[in-house]
């Protein structure tokens, strides 16, 4: 797999301005998402409930997994999948206690009891989705890549 996405990039697919865009992506990523769910210590948010030892982790994961898509996305591109990805994995390293909107749904009992255990399972449904849109996308410039005439690569 590896020789693979070696062979797109030197095939010209991926460009140095893809490349900065997806690892400012993953940065950026990583410091917002991790500060809104209050993963540490921030003036900005609070957070009501411990953080568990593989929330960071699953953070790190999704940061880059985020910016790996936006280095590979095409014009024409699985925007549907990574967003799902994105949605299942932040609500799944957030706080569950600290979302208003589900606390309003379903009160507390039940985020603590039925929704808490069950975030894990989410963050990897979050991890698989991103890794499925960011594998179709790097698939798919395969593709590309080998359709173009030789003068163009």
């Amino acid at each position: 797999m590896n020789d693979r996405i070696i062979g797109l990039a030197q095939s010209g697919s991926w460009h140095g301005g893809a490349v900065l865009k997806g690892m400012a992506v993953a940065i950026l990523s990583f410091a917002a998402l991790g500060t809104v769910s209050a993963l540490w210590d921030n003036p900005l948010f609070v957070r009501m409930t411990p953080v568990a030892g593989w929330e960071l982790p699953v953070l790190v994961v999704l940061s880059a997994l985020s910016g790996l898509y936006v280095a590979v996305r095409r014009p024409v591109c699985s925007v549907r999948r990574a967003g799902i990805g994105g949605v299942a994995g932040f609500i799944g390293i957030a706080c569950p206690t600290c979302n208003k909107i589900l606390m309003l749904l379903f009160g507390g009992e039940f985020l603590m009891m039925w929704f808490d255990p069950i975030r894990p399972v989410i963050s990897a449904l979050g991890i698989a989705f991103l890794t499925a849109a960011s594998w179709h996308e790097i698939r798919a410039r395969r593709v590309d890549a080998a359709m173009q005439p030789e003068y163009l690569q």
